[in-house]
């Protein structure tokens, strides 16, 4: 696994990046197919309650974030199937990200995740300069790996394209 992460400023405000990558022992489209089911993320992520899927792009997240309950909506930007997905938040919680596929092998797939936040509160900047978002992304990874791995297959999947806007 492969983690690292830096505070930056961005548009007047600090936030934290976080890039982290594992590799799973499922063929890329299994990887893939099953990331695209969003409203099963709180399968594998410690802090994400709940993901509904409002249409195709539009996503609403409710997690607890620095142990305080928090929520967002955000847009897929970009998805191309068995290689990327993007999306960046609408409202809410600020964040954006991706998320790439790659196949080394035939059952075997790097998973690389950038995570791209602005921490609200002093309790979030204090947590994000500790390497809080770094740790829960690396377990966040973990968990899907453990996940599709026991599975050994996907449990759904769309294949739609979404281009930038």
């Amino acid at each position: 696994m492969l983690l690292t992460a830096k505070i930056r400023k961005a548009n007047g405000h600090a936030g934290s990046t976080t890039h982290d990558s594992i590799e799973v022992e499922v063929p890329v489209s299994t990887a893939y197919n099953q990331w695209t089911q969003f409203e099963e993320f709180p399968r594998f992520m410690a802090s994400v309650q709940e993901v509904r899927q409002v249409d195709d792009t539009h996503l609403h997240w409710r997690a607890v974030v620095a142990g305080k309950e928090k929520e967002w909506d955000a847009e897929i930007t970009e998805q191309v199937p068995d290689q990327r997905i993007a999306w960046r938040s609408t409202g809410g919680v600020r964040n954006s990200g991706a998320v790439t596929f790659e196949p080394i092998g035939a059952n075997r797939t790097r998973v690389r995740l950038q995570v791209d936040y602005d921490p609200e509160t002093a309790g979030e900047k204090v947590g994000a300069a500790l390497g809080g978002v770094k740790l829960t992304t690396r377990g966040n990874l973990q968990r899907f790996k453990e996940l599709i791995e026991r599975r050994g297959v996907e449990t759904g999947a769309w294949r739609g394209t979404v281009t930038q806007h």
